[in-house]
């Protein structure tokens, strides 16, 4: 083999091999996903496999002194502003190598190249996913109190409702109207919004990505029979929150690895506002808030009587409806719920100081 395409590949190799470390680093320290880090590693172990034949001879080769390009760099690449951009970085030099590999071991090796561009394509499946777990920003953190607003429950005029929900202090309010028309559903998304905005509150709309983003809302709320959460990102891009309606470890673990921001975990208790033919109970709470990184919020039949059963299983996030908005004072309900849930300053197991801050670091927060 040429003693210039030695060296070549001896640097492309290590180049990929170096940036497989720093993505498998961030799925085994950041994640703590012991999947996602066994198909890096096996990714490793292929290179190494695909590679074999001649990276023995091309060490011999190699000439770090003399590489002519060893010090040219920019000024962007010398600073990450955060995990994402340090993830990102490797990934895209992965596949920078990875294909220059393949591209030169067509001279000598045509079935070696053929190892490394099937690697090459994996890996492009992986950094999709790696992808969803840059998650937009840390806003979802401070939800304690999420109230759900649906005209027909409400006792008083809806945005009358909502207003007194979020004076006393709910922290994320969701339009729900599953049978209005589209324009009506917009006007009132953006009636929400704005006075989501103005108590420096999260709106959430059920459903409909297109009506969240029309109206400038943070987010969009999905059920497992609604739009699947890749697909909704699509819509929505990067910077809009998702949540996921679930009601079992295995659909909360998708919704996670689909890229979902939060989800909903329930039922908790049977619902007068939606009545199912199953409760999910309190006993998966615990397991969830150990094993899952993302933001859980406990839903369905939680009032003042139960809402410390909740807490005792493992969440401290909660979403109502009824119990705010069909009370004959929605800001005196709201307030005695956030009491409950902020009545310890100890937060939820489910997401460790490390994750949090690990997290918040990845979008510069």
């Amino acid at each position: 083999m040429n003693q210039a395409v030695l060296r070549l590949l001896d640097a492309n190799v290590n180049r990929a091999r170096e940036a497989l470390r720093v993505i498998e680093d961030y799925a085994r320290f950041v994640l703590d996903d012991g999947e996602l880090c066994g198909q890096l590693k096996n990714l490793r172990h292929a290179l190494t496999a695909a590679t074999r034949e001649f990276t023995a001879e091309a060490i011999l080769h190699r000439d770090t002194p003399g590489d002519t390009g060893r010090e040219n760099k920019t000024p962007a690449e010398m600073r990450r502003q955060n995990l994402a951009e340090v993830v990102t970085a490797a990934g895209k030099r992965l596949g920078e190598a990875l294909r220059a590999i393949e591209e030169f071991l067509k001279i000598d090796s045509p079935s070696a190249s053929a190892q490394v561009e099937r690697i090459r394509y994996q890996f492009y499946t992986i950094e999709q996913t790696i992808a969803r777990t840059f998650r937009p920003g840390a806003r979802f953190d401070a939800v304690h109190l999420y109230v759900l607003i649906t005209e027909s429950i409400c006792r008083q005029p809806w945005l009358q409702v909502a207003e007194l929900a979020l004076r006393g202090g709910a922290d994320c309010l969701q339009l729900r109207e599953k049978s209005l028309e589209a324009a009506e559903l917009l006007l009132r998304a953006r009636q929400l919004v704005e006075l989501c905005r103005k108590h420096h509150a999260l709106c959430i709309i059920n459903d409909r990505p297109d009506i969240a983003l029309l109206s400038g809302a943070d987010g969009v709320h999905l059920g497992q029979h609604d739009l699947p959460a890749i697909e909704a990102r699509k819509i929505l891009g990067p910077r809009h929150l998702i949540g996921v309606s679930t009601h079992n470890l295995a659909q909360a673990r998708q919704a996670q690895a689909d890229g979902a921001d939060y989800i909903g975990v329930g039922p908790c208790f049977p619902s007068g506002t939606k009545p199912r033919d199953f409760v999910a109970g309190l006993d998966w709470l615990d397991e969830i808030a150990k094993t899952v990184r993302i933001p859980a919020v406990a839903i369905a039949g939680i009032t003042a009587a139960n809402v410390d059963e909740v807490i005792n299983s493992g969440l401290r996030r909660i979403a109502v409806t009824a119990a705010v908005a069909a009370a004959d004072d929605p800001q005196a309900a709201a307030a005695t719920l956030k009491t409950h849930l902020l009545s310890t300053r100890e937060f939820s197991p489910q997401r460790t100081q490390r994750n949090a801050e690990a997290e918040k670091e990845m979008l510069g927060f």
